[in-house]
């Protein structure tokens, strides 16, 4: 029987819709391996489902007073729908909401507790007073021990990239009431993660189908020594603990999203009305495609869950994406420098997009998207090569032969071309069993390189009148060659594979098709359907247009009143005092003098731009009535302004002498 294979992409969390990074690193890559895998005849299914616990998703429902179902139900069609339009064939696409995954979830948890890997133990944590509740991860920010960085959450540092605790921070504030926080004891249950440190290990360095980029890092954690992880918290949202004594807490989120793989895969076998299928997959082949962002949870915590729980095997591999910048930025939801999946497919088809994020590095490496390079690329060779020769292929069988495949006597040159396609299949298959997705890809573009050379040398549009069975030989080779394309194309264009396909006038669909049928030849004689322009090309007068389109822009948010603009009380005022504040990183206390309205104490976090000397007689822009508070023990009364660049950030000056206390209007 053949070994069954279960792919999977990392489940994308319900609280935003995804951009090209993320298709690029976690959704197009395994849409590609599945679609080969498909036509090459294997066993395999690919599963994903929307990540929907979490404190980032019941945050943001408290502040939009909605209950966090309420903006899981809200994304979770939005994103499965962009995947779909982007041509991401999932077999199935469930929820972290869902019934079944509650009690898979639950099942696990007493699994590894019966198993003596879970145990429970107080611990300190942070509590709100006037929220009156226990504040888990996002629920509290404050300033990065390690770095300084002042606006860290209680999960992460996005400065250094730290995984962190709420108790960890400095200076932490409730991040719905921006109240400070008290320490108290409760009972928390915790995974010994450290328990699996050398069978992880073990793991990672024998197994050769998981990349370098993956193993590296995990490793690198696995040296350093691991930690166990405390895998409850103090919330409602959330798969509930299953035991006594845990009423009030949810199962920690990164325990229970990677057992969404599982869940959605019994998911997917009970709406086949199948109910024990699943269990046949999760005992073949797991291969797991990720962003790199989340190597450790998926290379460290879920093996140890699967190796604790003695009924599951580790993952067979982890693959991991690199990053995608943005015209050689980072990408910035909060900033609005991204492009979102809607946005581009809201002027753009799919494929060139699929196209340019495969071709434009390997996939174990960062990768950027420049609107220029897209054009390039999508001219020069979808156009140019690709398209070129497949319209000009069949317009030349419709033409010179009413639209049949020629039967001619071919020669060695022709013969030498079709052997190209042999070729050309079995290497994509070996780049494509291994993961080279840019390389099987460029492998084929290589055939479509070779036929339009070999097209332009015979000439058949010359040929055709003193010579007619070399232009018949010519035509009928490259038909072959076309068909080929539209084969070995159809795991990174799908939809362009289609078209192919249908101006061939094949009555299949090409992804129904056995991988290796691109070497069976059309019959001569064989009638092809009607041609057209596979990929239009993007004339120069129209660049701007395209940057216009893709690029983004960050929208201004919602709109004020003009009264309540004039509530705001801005002032220009002379920094007469400056100088650090102990035991912060990033913090300046300034005294302005505003004239009229007296001196009064700022406390800045720009220490990092500015030192108190290059500030000092500056005259500077403050708000001037915003409600005071203190830092460090030092009242601040005024608001200095800056703009925030995304390296840096530049206090807001008067380009002419105006004397301190003059309005800004």
């Amino acid at each position: 029987m053949m070994e069954p294979i279960i792919v999977t992409s990392a489940l994308p969390y319900s609280n935003d819709r995804p951009h090209l990074g993320h298709l690029r690193s976690t959704y197009l890559p395994p849409d590609v391996y599945a679609r080969y895998l498909r036509r090459a005849g294997r066993d395999v299914i690919f599963i994903c489902a929307t990540d929907e616990h979490g404190t980032p998703i019941a945050l943001r429902a408290e502040r939009e007073k909605v209950t966090p179902k309420a903006i899981a139900d809200r994304y979770h069609p939005l994103i499965k729908d962009d995947l779909i339009r982007m041509g991401c064939s999932f077999d199935f696409f469930s929820r972290t909401t869902e019934k079944i995954h509650y009690e898979t979830t639950q099942h696990f948890f007493k699994k590894l507790l019966k198993e003596g890997c879970i145990y429970e133990q107080e611990l300190e944590q942070l509590r709100c007073p006037k929220c009156n509740k226990y504040l888990p991860d996002r629920y509290v920010e404050g300033t990065c021990p390690y770095c300084g960085y002042e606006s860290a959450r209680g999960d992460s540092c996005d400065s250094c990239g730290r995984y962190l605790r709420p108790i960890d921070l400095k200076e932490p504030k409730c991040a719905i009431c921006g109240t400070e926080p008290e320490t108290s004891a409760t009972k928390h249950w915790f995974f010994k993660l450290t328990a699996f440190q050398g069978q992880l290990k073990e793991w990672l360095e024998k197994n050769e189908k998981t990349p370098a980029n993956v193993k590296n890092y995990a490793l690198g954690w696995i040296s350093e020594g691991l930690k166990d992880w405390c895998i409850t918290r103090d919330m409602q949202w959330g798969v509930p603990v299953p035991v006594k004594g845990a009423e009030g807490k949810a199962i920690y989120v990164w325990f229970d999203a990677p057992i969404g793989y599982i869940s959605a895969t019994k998911d997917y076998f009970l709406s086949k009305g199948e109910p024990e299928g699943w269990k046949r997959y999760w005992q073949g082949k797991i291969l797991h495609f990720i962003g790199k962002d989340i190597i450790y949870h998926h290379a460290i915590f879920w093996p140890a869950l699967l190796m604790g729980t003695d009924e599951y095997h580790a993952p067979d591999a982890v693959i991991a994406g690199e990053y995608l910048t943005l015209e050689n930025k980072k990408m910035s939801k909060s900033r609005g420098w991204f492009i979102g999946i809607d946005d581009y497919l809201k002027n753009f088809e799919p494929d060139p997009m699929r196209y340019y994020l495969t071709s434009v590095a390997p996939l174990e490496r960062d990768a950027d998207f420049s609107v220029d390079e897209f054009i390039k690329r999508y001219n020069d060779e979808l156009a140019d090569v690709l398209g070129n020769f497949i319209h000009r292929t069949l317009t030349f069988i419709e033409r010179f032969f009413s639209s049949a495949v020629p039967d001619a006597k071919l020669s060695e040159e022709d013969r030498d071309m079709l052997a190209m396609i042999s070729k050309t299949q079995k290497e994509a298959a070996l780049a494509l069993e291994s993961f080279k997705f840019r390389d099987a890809l460029m492998t084929v573009m290589a055939l479509a390189h070779e036929g339009n050379k070999y097209l332009n040398n015979s000439a058949p549009w010359a040929a055709i009148k003193t010579d007619p069975n070399k232009a018949a030989a010519t035509l009928y080779t490259s038909a072959q060659l076309v068909k080929a394309l539209g084969s070995l194309l159809s795991p990174f264009l799908p939809f362009t594979a289609e078209k192919v396909w249908q101006m061939l006038g094949i009555d299949h669909s090409v992804h129904k098709a056995p991988w290796v049928t691109c070497e069976e030849p059309l019959k001569a004689g064989h009638k092809i359907g009607k041609p057209s322009p596979l990929f239009k090309k993007i004339q120069q007068a129209d660049v701007s247009k395209v940057k216009s389109d893709l690029i983004p822009f960050q929208d201004v948010g919602p709109r004020i009143r003009m009264d309540d603009f004039k509530k705001l009380k801005i002032a220009i005022g002379e920094v007469v005092k400056a100088e650090w504040v102990k035991g912060s990183r990033g913090l300046l206390h300034l005294e302005v003098d505003l004239g009229e309205f007296g001196v009064r104490s700022c406390v800045a976090g720009i220490a990092k731009y500015y030192s108190p000397e290059e500030l000092l007689q500056k005259k500077i822009a403050v708000l001037t009535n915003i409600e005071p508070t203190t830092l460090f023990g030092l009242k601040s009364e005024v608001m200095l302004l800056a703009a925030e660049g995304e390296e840096k950030v530049s206090v807001l000056v008067p380009d002419r002498g105006v004397p301190p206390g003059s309005g800004v209007r």
